[in-house]
Formats: C-alpha cells, structure tokens, sequence
C-alpha cells in the first residue's frame, strides 16, 4: 500500500491540483490519498472534487502543526510491512508526472528508509526573490546528490519526501518533520537517499517580510534539533555549513544584476541566522509547530 498525505491550509484549488498530480500518474500499487486540512470548507470541496476517486479520503486537521496532524495519521496507516511506503507533501506544491515511479525505484533497496525528493521553484529568475529562490534550491539539490553519493547523512524537504512503513510510529514536533524523520531512520540503521527526477514544483516568498519568517522559522527548527538529540551528526543546514555553501553565489549568476542579487543574499542569510539565533536564545522565541501561525501570503499558488 502507499498512503500519500497531502498537507494543506485553506487552499482548496492548489490542493485539488496536487491531489491530480498524483491522480494522473501510473502508480503500480493500491494507494490511497489522504488530504488533511483544518478548514471544513475545504473537506466539502475535495469530497465534491474527488467524489469518484474511493482513493481520496479527507482529514479534518485540529490544526495544532503539521507535525501533530501528520502524528495522528501516522498512528492510523501505520503497520508491519516494511514495503508499505508513506508519501508526504504540501497542498500548495504539485509534482511531476514520474515523481510516484522515482521514489518506489528507490526503496527497491532495502538498506533506504527515506528518499528525498527535488524541490524546483516556479518563480520567476527575473527578479531578486524569483533568483534567490532558484539559487537557493539548486545550490541544496546539487549538495544533496553529493551527500546522497556518499551515503552520508542529510536532512529531507518538508515539500515532498517518502519514507517506510513499520519504522517509526511518531516522532518529535518539537522540530520540524523534515530534520526529525531523518535523523529517527538514520538512528535506526536505515539511509537516506536523494531521487533528483522526483520533483515538487513549489511557489517561493516573493517580498522580503515573507522570505524571512519562512527562512527564520526554518532555522529555529534547526537550531531545537539540540534539545532533542544529544549525539552530533554532521549536518549540512548549520551556519557554518551555509558559509562554506555561500560561495556558490559567486558561480551561480548568469549577469552582473544576479551577481549583485547573490551578494544581497549573503547578508540578507546572514541577517536572518543572527536574528533566529537572537529570538531562541534572548526572547525565548523557539520554534513552534502551529500551522501557519504567520502565513506567507506571496507562496499561494491558485488561492
């Protein structure tokens, strides 16, 4: 069996467009799409939508995080079988039509417990927010292939990710889903894999008032990984491993305008690092799992 868990806050049109993403592919097992959402609105237009695909069941979110509603139904598929595969992704991003295939082809190897997949930006490069976005995601698919090749560890994007069944029944919500689940299957003997041709298209913040509390809300996850496992492993998303990683911006552009755009995005980096590490430790603003406390306006997609 393969669940797919689409994740979603009020955005009923991206939603049905990433529940048809999937609907559309070969997918060569019985699968079962679970579309999970705090707004009853939005269970009375996917059951409308989906009413002929039995495949699509809907799951009223309490809406306390992504991490507590993904919990709750990791407690209701879970089971033995080690070949049953659990797919997670978002309603506000859409994957390519080989994404299904790509990541059952990598758990055909035992030893791989998740598989990463390939987050593309839909922005625009023509502007600094559509270039950062690009810059950004490329330069962390090209580490992850590296990191993947040498089965080192590496940590996942929230944006689509597959792991197996019988593994883990739970896992911490005091980070977010895509550092925890990791770490849980490294611990536990498994690896990690990176499938570069399973792809989640996804619509980046595009001011800066966005930008921020998207990257600053990830890096406070980061920094709660501390607090919930005492033994270091390597990471490639720390401070001093974005330094190292920052001299992609300087290989990168294509024109002095993008050359110019990747220097802003150092400081701009290094801003948001210095102000998370601020909040944690002086306002004891640490991250928090409520869903969307702060939404990012510029990421809707359709809605």
């Amino acid at each position: 069996m393969i669940y797919i868990i689409i994740t979603s806050y009020n955005e009923p049109k991206a939603t049905e467009r990433a529940v048809n993403a999937f609907l559309n592919q070969n997918i060569p097992k019985p699968f079962k799409i679970i579309v999970a959402d705090p707004f009853p609105e939005v269970k009375d237009f996917i059951k409308e939508k989906f009413s002929n695909h039995k495949e699509v069941e809907f799951y009223l979110d309490p809406g306390e995080g992504k991490s507590i509603v993904l919990n709750m139904i990791l407690e209701e598929i879970y089971s033995e079988n080690k070949n049953d595969i659990i797919i997670s992704t978002d309603g506000d991003v859409y994957v390519n039509d080989i994404a299904i295939k790509e990541i059952l082809d990598s758990f055909k190897d035992s030893k791989i417990g998740v598989v990463a997949c390939h987050p593309v930006s839909i922005n625009d490069r023509n502007n600094k927010y559509g270039y950062w976005s690009h810059l950004l995601l490329d330069e962390m698919n090209r580490t992850r292939k590296k990191s993947s090749s040498k089965e080192e560890f590496f940590e996942l994007s929230g944006y689509l990710f597959g792991m197996r069944n019988g593994v883990i029944k739970e896992f911490p919500t005091q980070a977010s889903e895509d550092n925890v689940i990791p770490r849980l299957f490294w611990e536990k003997g498994y690896k990690i894999k990176y499938n570069e041709n399973a792809c989640a298209y996804v619509l980046n913040p595009k001011n800066f008032k966005d930008w921020i509390l998207q990257k600053k809300r990830n890096i406070k996850g980061h920094i709660s990984l501390k607090k919930l496992f005492k033994d270091e492993i390597k990471r490639k998303n720390t401070f001093f491993g974005e330094a190292l990683r920052g001299l992609y911006v300087f290989s990168y552009p294509k024109n002095i305008k993008e050359f110019f755009w990747g220097v802003e995005l150092l400081f701009a980096r290094l801003y948001i690092w210095f102000s998370a590490y601020y909040e944690v430790k002086f306002k004891k603003k640490e991250y928090k799992d409520g869903w969307r406390e702060e939404e990012t306006e510029s990421t809707k997609p359709l809605d």
